[in-house]
């Protein structure tokens, strides 16, 4: 199987129930008009509906009658003050953002809600593409919190939420192993190519733990710049470094009680890798530019695409966080391992791109079939959805056409595959000068995965050769582990015999 993909991310539009848009709602609860009408005006040009209250007792109300997504709450309120109303709201609406507004950036009740869960807090006067920005990573984590991820079945209700697509082995064994690990409150490792849905599986140990009404908080390591990610992570004093004009509270603490996801983890610092480290093991840490020790309680869910092992032997990433993460291991296969779980992926964004997209495409023509499987999908998941989604809005009948395909998919099977040269073939870099060329002529996105995707089955095919087909000679020669380099011959599709062959 592999997982339905990442969730797209449009402005203020995150993706609902089976792909189809709804309408998100905000409630703002403040008792000063003019913040109300700011809301109103800041938001009018966008796909959410604003819902308002003067006090925290009319906002509760309206909480209690129609379900919201966001609720943006004001520190000071005539009839409850805003920390009462959050404990209120988190009691009955547990999964949903709460963002603090507040006058002051030393408000302690902003600061105090932070840490009982609060998402974030604003301070006026509110800047507009502040407030968006909040607005829109709140209501993705309110995506994440809420909607479903469930196994797609024949008989599946396709609006009930997001899906794990596949039945192959190596799918049913990831299937399995959600399974055994929801409900035991241990660190897990997903460890998968970019774009084979390592979220979704994040989200389904979540949505089936006993951590389920707490938060659950994502941090993509490699997008966050390593002198702002232990910040992010561990919150911050005023004045530990110039610029914080004000006290920071960090994902580990605010997450308390529930589930943080860590994806791409590999790409920590080692001075990070440590205090992550010491949170494993006594689930306590410090600020930065703090001595108070701050105890949380939550669960960490990781994720890589790295061969962290590897990281472990060339000393990249330390040993003994890698044993702490991986606890209990789930390893996600890349969309070429998958065999015919390509025609249930197929099948299934067919119908879900058509209907958002107020298309009628209903099935793809054998040629199109063929050309998706010789494809190596290098994006694994990820790259399929954007491939899909492409040809269907160039699509106006019923079936697709091999021309509404990219040509970087459709001009795949030209690629030159590079094994071992012999007299009769031309050099190893004159072939290596024709993929470079003909993938920029075809547009390609992905050439940077292709390339080394194209050196490394290279590499091993060479390796192999010169060692009969031993992998342990071979492993030890290459620099990796014997089971890492198995994992790698049957990503790359190398075939071991007395002659040892790069796959087609």
């Amino acid at each position: 199987m592999t997982l339905c993909g990442e969730a797209d991310q449009g402005e203020l539009k995150p993706r609902f129930p089976g792909g189809d848009f709804v309408m998100p709602v905000m409630l703002v609860i403040d008792d000063d008009p003019l913040v109300l009408h700011r809301f109103r005006r800041d938001f009018e040009d966008f796909d959410i509906e604003v819902l308002a209250a003067e006090t925290a007792e009319d906002g509760l109300h309206l909480l209690d009658a129609r379900p919201c997504d966001v609720v943006m709450l004001d520190v000071q309120l005539p009839d409850l003050s805003g920390l009462d109303a959050f404990r209120r709201i988190r009691t009955l609406h547990s999964r949903v953002p709460v963002v603090f507004i507040t006058s002051s950036a030393e408000s302690d009740t902003a600061i105090e809600a932070m840490k009982l869960g609060a998402y974030d807090y604003l301070i006026k006067p509110l800047q507009r593409d502040q407030v968006r920005s909040l607005v829109q990573s709140a209501l993705e984590i309110r995506r994440l919190m809420q909607i479903p991820v469930a196994l797609e079945t024949e008989a599946a209700d396709q609006s009930a939420g997001d899906y794990l697509v596949g039945r192959c082995p190596a799918m049913q064994e990831v299937y399995k192993a959600i399974g055994r690990v929801a409900s035991q409150d241990v660190t897990v490792l997903i460890e998968g190519e970019s774009g084979t849905g390592k979220e979704l599986v994040a989200r389904a140990i979540y949505q089936h733990s006993r951590r389920a009404d707490g938060p659950f908080l994502a941090i993509n390591c490699a997008a966050i710049p390593e002198s702002l990610l232990e910040s992010e992570l561990f919150g911050h004093e005023k004045g530990a470094f110039t610029g914080a004009d004000r006290q920071r509270i960090g994902k580990f603490e605010q997450c308390s009680g529930g589930t943080l996801f860590l994806d791409e983890i590999g790409d920590m610092t080692p001075a990070t890798q440590s205090k992550v480290l010491r949170l494993l093991q006594e689930q306590s840490f410090e600020r930065v530019g703090g001595n108070e020790t701050v105890r949380t309680d939550v669960r960490i869910i990781a994720a890589t695409h790295q061969d962290l092992e590897r990281a472990v032997a060339a000393g990249s990433f330390r040993g003994d966080l890698y044993y702490r993460l991986n606890v209990f291991g789930i390893h996600l296969p890349p969309l070429r391992e998958r065999g015919d779980d390509l025609l249930l992926l197929l099948d299934h964004f067919l119908k879900r791109f058509s209907r958002e997209l107020g298309k009628r495409v209903q099935s793809a023509t054998p040629e199109v079939i063929r050309l998706l499987r010789e494809y190596r999908w290098p994006g694994n998941v990820r790259e399929l959805q954007s491939v899909l989604k492409h040809a269907i809005l160039h699509t106006t009948g019923p079936s697709l056409l091999p021309d509404f395909i990219p040509d970087s998919v459709r001009n795949a099977s030209a690629i030159p595959r590079l094994t071992l040269h012999t007299a009769d073939e031309p050099p190893y870099a004159v072939l290596w000068d024709q993929f470079i060329e003909e993938r920029l002529r075809s547009g390609s996105t992905n050439l940077h995965a292709e390339a080394l995707e194209l050196l490394e089955r290279h590499l091993l095919t060479v390796v192999l050769q010169a060692t009969g087909g031993n992998q342990l000679r071979a492993a030890a020669i290459l620099g990796m582990t014997r089971g890492t380099l198995r994992n790698k011959i049957r990503t790359l599709g190398i075939t071991i015999d007395r002659v040892v062959a790069a796959g087609q």
